[in-house]
């Protein structure tokens, strides 16, 4: 869809997209016995690829009211980043961005924090994955269907 055809707010948000780097948090999600809660992506960037739970920090949000907000709508986890291992910073450049314009990609700085849960959660499949797995960590780093950015959290 070209940026003239957008309603005025997608256009706004395109154009974020379109000018700068977005700040992100990752997560990788280990249940008891070490496997890490994967999602197939249904939309762009890195769509059809399994990647971890994760989300934008909004304008004015606070890493921690982040952290709180993506990984209850990612997981349905109620978590804190006090109670969360930090891994580190990553940087991902996209070729494509989630409106369909080819003049653009997509560029995250991620922060990735690692979480332990005592029993893997109920996961909600949303509008953004249409199949979740969970994998141990050396069959990420094989599968060709995980995105190497992802794989990346597991090398």
């Amino acid at each position: 869809m070209s940026a003239a055809k957008l309603p005025q707010s997608a256009w706004q948000r395109s154009q974020v997209v379109r000018l700068t780097p977005l700040a992100a948090i990752d997560f990788i999600v280990r249940d008891p016995e070490g496997y890490a809660l994967m999602g197939q992506r249904s939309n762009a960037p890195a769509k059809g690829f399994y990647f971890v739970p994760g989300g934008s920090i909004r304008k004015d949000e606070r890493i921690a009211d982040a952290f709180r907000r993506i990984l209850k709508a990612e997981t349905g986890i109620d978590g804190s980043v006090s109670h969360a291992r930090f891994i580190d910073v990553y940087e991902h450049l996209y070729p494509d961005n989630a409106f369909g314009d080819p003049d653009y990609g997509t560029h995250y700085v991620v922060l990735a924090y690692e979480i332990r849960v005592s029993e893997r959660p109920t996961v909600v499949l949303d509008q953004q994955h249409s199949a979740i797995r969970w994998m141990h960590d050396g069959e990420i780093v094989r599968a060709s269907d995980v995105h190497p950015y992802a794989r990346a959290y597991f090398d």
